[in-house]
């Protein structure tokens, strides 16, 4: 005989909003669950299961008397709209997540005796853009124009991602929770996140968005730590949140990648938006963005562009197949620097398999194999 149980139908309403679905769409879907809802038939054991899976929530939250009170553990700013507590289920997850790591390898750092990042929150209360901006890159070692000695925007994105998780900053690019591709994380809804920590700062790029516009996120996040505040952004039409450190954070990577006094002088000769994304190894829209802010093209003009470059990228996006090297992805998913403490700590014996396995969202051969390959 199978096991029925009793669920409060509260719980099943919540539980399937949270996960971002319509009640009606859902049981349309799922027409046993308006059973479980109406209270005319209860759910078996094996049931609730899948319909936990389907909404991605713990299965013994669903025997909790109430809803859980969800909170995001940092602040989330919208372009356009007040800073929000609610996010869709997948960027919670994943803000969770690399929150979960971070704490971890916080605790790691330190019993190793690894010293305190020194440049973390070494802004907080300041707001001069330039101050800002020259320390990053005194920090990096890099110079004003660094960008602009490399073939491509590519190139410069993985240069100065290996500066920056040399420097301690873990940095972790995906665009879906974990390595599962049926949850994905829209880029209008979150370009990235910063979980700011002196020890062990994390770092999170949307591997959806396009990779020369992911240049201004990094950037971005990294003025972030400069200031010692942690946040998440969706930065829609690329245009900060009207929140005094979001809109720093926005000077401080438009300066760092666009500096005005070699914006100006490249626009004088070229006089175009293209030619001086390729000068600067930026995307079309950060050059429109720049533009926009130093008064050579109006809003009207700055919107017009966006929305043709937006459907451009889609039209490229979808000409692109899927696919690729499960590994390869997987390094960016995890991040190097945070992958070799976790190798680190279980063949020194800190860490055991089965903890490790949690850490990485890895586990038995794919574990090994990645490491194999990552050695």
């Amino acid at each position: 005989m199978k096991t029925e149980v009793s669920i409060d139908a509260g719980m099943l309403t919540w539980a399937i909003d949270r996960a971002g679905y319509e009640l009606h769409d859902f049981t349309e879907k799922m027409p046993k669950v308006s059973a479980w809802i109406s209270g005319e038939k209860n759910p078996t054991v094996k049931q609730l299961e899948t319909f936990s899976k389907k909404v991605h929530l713990p299965f013994g939250y669903l025997f909790l008397p109430e809803p859980p009170k969800e909170k995001l553990p940092i602040p989330f700013f919208r372009t356009n709209s007040p800073q929000t507590n609610k996010v869709s289920v997948n960027v919670y997850d994943t803000i969770l997540l690399l929150q979960q790591r971070q704490n971890w390898l916080k605790e790691y750092l330190k019993e190793n005796e690894f010293e305190p990042l020194p440049f973390v929150g070494r802004f907080k209360g300041n707001n001069n853009v330039s101050q800002i901006v020259n320390s990053i890159r005194t920090v990096l070692g890099l110079t004003e124009d660094w960008a602009t000695h490399f073939r491509t925007w590519q190139d410069a994105l993985n240069h100065l991602v290996e500066i920056i998780e040399d420097k301690g900053i873990i940095t972790v690019f995906n665009g879906v929770v974990e390595n599962n591709t049926s949850r994905p994380i829209e880029v209008d809804e979150c370009r990235g996140f910063v979980l700011v920590d002196d020890v062990a700062p994390f770092m999170f790029i949307n591997n959806s968005d396009g990779k020369a516009a992911q240049l201004f996120t990094i950037v971005h996040e990294l003025a972030h730590i400069w200031t010692g505040h942690s946040a998440g952004f969706d930065f829609r039409t690329l245009q900060p949140a009207n929140d005094p450190i979001e809109v720093l954070c926005d000077k401080v990577a438009a300066e760092f990648l666009v500096p005005e006094n070699a914006f100006n002088e490249q626009w004088i000769i070229d006089k175009d938006i293209t030619s001086s994304a390729r000068f600067f190894k930026v995307s079309e829209i950060v050059i429109a963005r720049r533009a926009l802010d130093t008064g050579k093209i109006s809003k009207a003009q700055f919107f017009a562009f966006y929305e043709a470059y937006k459907n451009r990228e889609f039209i490229k996006k979808q000409s692109q197949g899927s696919g690729g090297d499960f590994y390869a992805t997987v390094k960016k998913r995890l991040s190097l620097t945070f992958a070799s403490h976790v190798n680190n700590a279980v063949k020194t014996g800190q860490l055991l398999y089965r903890d490790a396995y949690r850490l990485t969202s890895m586990k038995g051969d794919t574990f090994d194999k990645f490491f194999a390959k990552t050695a």
